[in-house]
């Protein structure tokens, strides 16, 4: 796919349309039949992916089907087909009996791949592999031992994965900075490939229609847990108010637990910001949430790999202001698409935010990088069509 010329910057509905219109939408012949077995409890980043490999796909040959280990959200509000999705609930972390229920799917429907995804689904899917002698590729969405607060738990996660990819024919990581962290963990060169995320093209903001707005709408959307830095965007938001900054914030998605959606609640009302910070909830409507932004804020912490909404919001048009954690400044480049801040660094946040909303020239044109960056990086054909020659490269 050629990027889009600059030129294009004239009329973004122009390049939306120029984006829609390149995509390719002709079935090739099936080349292949994948099943992806996934967790499914949530619907955030890595299941947004796995939903659009689900829907592109079959656009490079490869028909996909789904099989969830822990049915949840992934079911109820994904996109694909009913037919494409399948539940092998497990009763438990020591529950293996879906083996073999899943291994007499793969036969006798006469999969030729395993895609997995966690590392739970990952260790599921080296016992289905090995018991039908299918080649398996593990798809590395996060950095699994920096993927919780809870040590104990990536401990764990850490350790399964490690045990299980040893079979995989082929391990995708989704950004260069997991390529080096399954290097250091002994994974061969050979077997590794870098798929960076991505995302359909969607109609940009009109920046002309706000140039003159003094008011800034900021927001944060994500799995609401503590590795986002929700606090961190709260003590930021209160140095803005402080300085009379005229901005709002957002936060768009569910909590992790209702204990951590308590403790947020809470901590809003204490810090004195329920004029100026709202809870928006879940919302499925990702690209409408976000077009309403004037600016995408990523706190995160630690344990990215590449954020998914990060790239929706370069797809919108909207600046991201987020932190220099991992697969981030592969996305972003600071000053140009949006600006970055040191993690864990409230003031440093604030000051980026400052920055941005201190000039909306500056902003508009980071609006137009932003569509440009999406669609020259991080489109979902450029992601389908690599994750579709990985799998020709397993095959043959």
């Amino acid at each position: 796919m050629q990027p889009i010329s600059s030129t294009a910057f004239s009329n973004p509905t122009e390049l939306f349309v120029a984006a829609t219109n390149d995509r390719k939408n002709e079935k090739q012949p099936v080349l292949g039949k994948v099943l992806h077995v996934i967790n499914g409890e949530h619907f955030s980043g890595a299941e947004r992916v796995q939903q659009l490999l689900g829907k592109r796909l079959d656009q490079y040959g490869f028909e996909t089907s789904f099989a969830c280990i822990k049915p949840g959200r992934f079911r109820e509000h994904c996109e694909l087909r009913e037919s494409q999705l399948n539940d092998f609930p497990m009763a438990g972390r020591l529950d293996f009996s879906i083996v073999s229920q899943i291994a007499r799917k793969v036969v006798a429907e006469e999969f030729d791949l395993l895609h997995a995804h966690t590392p739970r689904s990952s260790l599921i899917t080296a016992m289905v592999a090995h018991r039908t002698k299918r080649p398996w590729l593990y798809h590395v969405h996060s950095p699994t031992s920096r993927d919780s607060t809870r040590g104990v738990v990536n401990r764990i996660n850490q350790w399964i994965e490690s045990y299980s990819v040893r079979s995989a024919d082929r391990i995708l990581t989704v950004s260069k900075s997991l390529r080096r962290e399954m290097l250091k963990r002994g994974v061969q060169r050979r077997r590794l490939s870098v798929v960076p995320n991505g995302v359909p093209a969607i109609e940009p903001i009109d920046c002309a229609a706000r140039k003159h707005s003094q008011r800034w709408r900021v927001g944060m959307l994500a799995l609401m847990r503590p590795r986002k830095g929700v606090e961190i965007a709260l003590q930021a938001m209160r140095l803005l108010r402080d300085k009379h900054i005229p901005i709002s914030l957002d936060l768009i998605g569910g909590f992790e637990t209702k204990e951590y959606e308590d403790q947020i609640l809470w901590l809003i009302e204490s810090m004195g910001l329920s004029d100026s910070v709202t809870w928006r909830g879940f919302t499925r409507e990702v690209p409408l949430a976000i077009s309403k932004l004037d600016a995408l804020v990523l706190p995160s912490l630690f344990g990215e790999g590449m954020p998914m909404v990060v790239l929706e919001a370069l797809a919108a048009g909207v600046p991201v202001v987020a932190t220099r954690v991992e697969g981030t400044p592969e996305v972003v480049r600071h000053g140009i698409e949006g600006l970055l801040a040191k993690p864990c660094d409230a003031n440093d946040l604030a000051t980026q935010l400052h920055r941005l909303v201190s000039d909306r020239d500056t902003w508009s044109n980071m609006s137009q990088a932003a569509v440009l960056r999406h669609r020259s990086h991080f489109s979902d054909d450029r992601m389908a069509q690599r994750v579709a020659r990985a799998y020709e490269a397993t095959l043959s």
